[in-house]
């Protein structure tokens, strides 16, 4: 697919500073990149949903008896294209042995595909049959014929838009885990900490019930001290008093009993 120049930077540098950078930290451009290949992924999908409703328009209605003779070929189509496509590349890597094995696994899925296409024939017309079945791929949303000889085959199924749709499904579904794993966490983190702040704000209530209880019992040993000093203060002004006035009683009683006496001794010294 062209989809002309990329606008980001790729630099070596600044992917080892975030590779880095997120070991400290939580970045989430996981989120970023999710949401970049569900586009890609979107998009291909409408493609092909369109594809087989245009399809589904325009080609001869057919039994489900032979449509499913059809998608078995389709199948074995399907297998053939990706067991040569991964023999051409072990080849490509050198690894002749693993390429002949599986070389020789393609001779019998074509020996299997030959027998469903006799089975299809065999159930249609002649002139039904001459007409090119088409099937749309699931990964890439490209047409796929059913009489698509093997190289048509190999070439898609290892083709560089077929295997970038496979590594765009296969890394979507990555980031689709790794997003919702940190999520998990950001949710949990994000509870622990309200927990904890909850916590702390009891506890500070009880730290202040606490020290308003501590002022309450002061200020009413406050005003306990103040009462009982007020009540020994009038009870020493009252024995204060009982004692002025039993010293004033005792006072007028010897002025009264000298008073007595002297005129006692002025009348005796009167008559003598």
């Amino acid at each position: 697919m062209d989809l002309g120049e990329c606008t980001k930077i790729h630099d070596l540098a600044l992917r080892a500073d975030y590779e880095i950078a997120s070991k400290e930290r939580d970045l989430f451009f996981e989120l970023d990149a999710m949401d970049h290949l569900e586009s890609f992924i979107a998009e291909c999908d409408r493609r092909t949903e369109l594809a087989k409703k245009r399809l589904a328009e325009t080609q001869e209605e057919i039994s489900a008896e032979v449509s499913a003779k059809a998608e078995k070929v389709h199948e074995l189509n399907e297998e053939i294209g990706k067991l040569l496509a991964k023999a051409e590349q072990l080849g490509a890597e050198g690894n002749v042995d693993e390429s002949q094995k599986i070389l020789m696994e393609v001779e019998k899925v074509r020996a299997k595909k030959k027998e469903a296409e006799e089975e299809y024939r065999n159930s249609m017309p002649a002139s039904s049959f001459q007409q090119q079945k088409l099937r749309v791929c699931e990964v890439c949303s490209a047409y796929l014929g059913l009489h698509d000889n093997d190289r048509r085959l190999a070439d898609h199924f290892g083709g560089k838009l077929h295997l970038g749709f496979i590594q765009i499904r296969e890394k979507l579904d990555q980031l689709r885990k790794t997003v919702a794993e940190k999520q998990e966490k950001r949710n949990q983190d994000r509870l622990r900490r309200r927990e904890e702040r909850e916590r702390e704000e009891r506890l500070s209530r009880r730290s202040g019930s606490r020290t308003r209880d501590r002022r309450r019992s002061r200020s009413r040993d406050r005003r306990r001290r103040r009462s009982r000093s007020n009540s020994r203060e009038r009870r020493k002004s009252s024995r204060s008093r009982s004692r002025d006035r039993h010293r004033r009683h005792r006072s007028r009683s010897r002025s009264h009993s000298r008073g007595h006496r002297r005129a006692s001794r002025d009348r005796s010294a009167k008559y003598k």
